[in-house]
């Protein structure tokens, strides 16, 4: 079985998302813990946000160490952020890794829940590696 050891999750979120991942519902992994599926609810909640965090801090460190970065501020149509996309790449002679339509998707995925009618609700930070991969940052630019 995989353990908690060096991550964000407890040992006991590993083994109740584990055993939700073997398709166990919550009230068998409650009646085999010997607790009620309410806690087994709260343990994979939890577990969810803590990946959701960790997913949240490594696009923050990709971005902070990406060579390239800029702001896109709130207010900005998701067209406009591509397009700044393919424009700092192309000052930087840097060969963007991603098709539009894919980084038009790939962004929207990850910004979709801080959009309104395709607009950014926020400024976000945006790295570009050096391999042409982009990072983004949602809120204020990091320091």
């Amino acid at each position: 079985m995989l353990t908690a050891d060096d991550t964000v999750l407890t040992e006991r979120q590993v083994e109740v998302l584990t055993l939700r991942e073997q398709g166990d519902t919550q009230q068998e992994i409650a009646d085999r813990l010997g607790t009620t599926d309410a806690n087994i609810s709260a343990i994979e909640r939890a577990a969810r946000t803590n990946i959701e965090q960790a997913r949240r801090t490594l696009r923050l460190a990709d971005t902070l160490q990406a060579p390239i970065q800029f702001t896109v501020p709130a207010g900005e149509r998701f067209d406009a952020l591509v397009e700044a996309v393919y424009a700092h790449g192309d000052e930087a002679d840097l060969k963007i890794a991603h098709c539009r339509p894919e980084l038009y998707l790939s962004l929207y995925e990850t910004l979709g829940g801080h959009t309104t009618k395709n607009q950014l609700e926020a400024p976000i930070t945006v790295g570009l590696t050096a391999d042409g991969d982009v990072s983004v940052h949602v809120g204020n630019t990091p320091q």
